[in-house]
């Protein structure tokens, strides 16, 4: 399934958001591919760096969306950082769930993958290899 026809079995009502994050994160981001796959039991968009590992991911399921942060997971500074400029979402450790724009503003999603695109994490992870 290509990303476009993902984004059209999104629910009507999220569908404008839903594409405005797609390409939030894709203008934000050059490093990064989507491509639709199966993460977590539900088909998404994840956004691969060099087509290898994912980044981000795009999610909607029955009552709420969510962005799938990876570099997020990995610095607590950046999490903190978000979490504070949207209190009205749901942070996990890795990724944030709302409900609506007014939850997790497009403009916040923009600056999260800013200062993300940054961070690669095939160097994060190869870094990691050479430490064992």
């Amino acid at each position: 399934m290509t990303v476009t026809e993902f984004i059209d079995t999104v629910p009507a009502e999220r569908r404008a958001l839903f594409n405005q994050l797609h390409e939030t994160i894709t203008a934000n981001d050059a490093n990064v591919t989507p491509v639709v796959k199966p993460m977590m039991g539900k088909d998404m968009i994840l956004y691969e760096e060099q087509g290898k590992v994912m980044k981000y991911g795009l999610a909607s399921v029955k009552n709420y969306m969510s962005v799938h942060c990876l570099p997020m997971y990995m610095n607590v500074p950046l999490h903190a950082k978000y979490e504070a400029l949207a209190p009205a979402a749901k942070f996990q450790k890795g990724c944030i769930n709302f409900t609506d724009e007014t939850e997790l503003p497009v403009a916040v999603v923009a600056g999260l993958i800013k200062d993300c695109s940054a961070i690669s994490i095939l160097a994060l992870l190869e870094a990691r290899k050479k430490k064992k």
